[in-house]
């Protein structure tokens, strides 16, 4: 039996019907393309080509694969401040932004967790004074675009060579617990003979203040019964670090 045809579907489209248009092509003509004009100029001139949003959209093209993400890139940076910020941000509230969600907050701290092991690499196992440039760098990778305190502690050997660096303690917009039996505790547990400790001001500034002072002198002290060198307090800024032993504070 012949099947019979719905009475309200033509057998053929009318003359001069225009297919439906593509989702490609209702895209903004500086759309299309757009993506890989922007690796090409990677490529070509590397990130210093690129301005902070578009270095951005790099990293969001690999976890939205469709659409603009230039929007997105103009927010994360208005969000939180500047590139560096964005990565540096906890993952909670990158995931709140409107259009991150989880899978790319955790892409972007991916991105954030390879730089830092990039730049501890260049100090780890290697001597702490002769590498200080490059400890610098890595403390301000790791610290001075955070927005909450972190204290952490570099672990020498005899040789002034890094053991570990480690993180004691996280505190707010101006304070960091830090508790001196804890850190000489751990330095003889892992047979340290020298200390470097850093912190954070999440202000920007990095003049100490008499609590970090105080909190250094404790420290020393502590160092001094026990027979460990307390080499210096690092202390970073948004774009300057204080050396306590530099200022004359050690």
């Amino acid at each position: 039996m012949a099947r019979s045809r719905s009475p309200d579907l033509p057998l053929f489209e009318a003359a001069g019907t225009a297919p439906a248009p593509s989702s490609k092509s209702k895209q903004p003509s500086y759309i299309r393309g757009h993506r890989e004009r922007l690796r090409q100029r990677f490529l070509e001139g590397g990130a210093e080509a690129l301005p902070d949003y578009e270095l951005l959209e790099l990293i969001l093209f690999r976890s939205l694969r469709n659409g603009d993400v230039k929007p997105l890139a103009y927010l994360l940076i208005a969000t939180f401040g500047d590139f560096n910020r964005v990565l540096s941000a906890p993952i909670e509230r990158l995931a709140e932004v409107e259009g991150v969600g989880p899978r790319t907050a955790l892409d972007l701290k991916l991105i954030e967790a390879a730089t830092h092991r990039m730049s501890q690499g260049k100090v780890l196992k290697r001597p702490v004074i002769s590498s200080w440039d490059a400890l610098l760098d890595y403390c301000r990778v790791s610290m001075s675009h955070r927005d909450t305190e972190m204290f952490r502690i570099l672990f020498l050997d005899r040789k002034n060579v890094l053991i570990t660096d480690e993180i004691q303690g996280r505190g707010t917009v101006d304070h960091v617990p830090v508790y001196p039996r804890e850190v000489i505790k751990r330095a003889l547990d892992i047979n340290a003979s020298a200390l470097i400790l850093v912190h954070n001001h999440p202000s920007g500034d990095p003049t100490p203040s008499h609590a970090d002072i105080d909190m250094t002198e404790t420290i020393q002290r502590a160092c001094e019964v026990v027979g460990i060198t307390l080499h210096d307090h690092l202390i970073i800024g948004e774009s300057s670090e204080v050396s306590f032993k530099s200022e004359g504070y050690l």
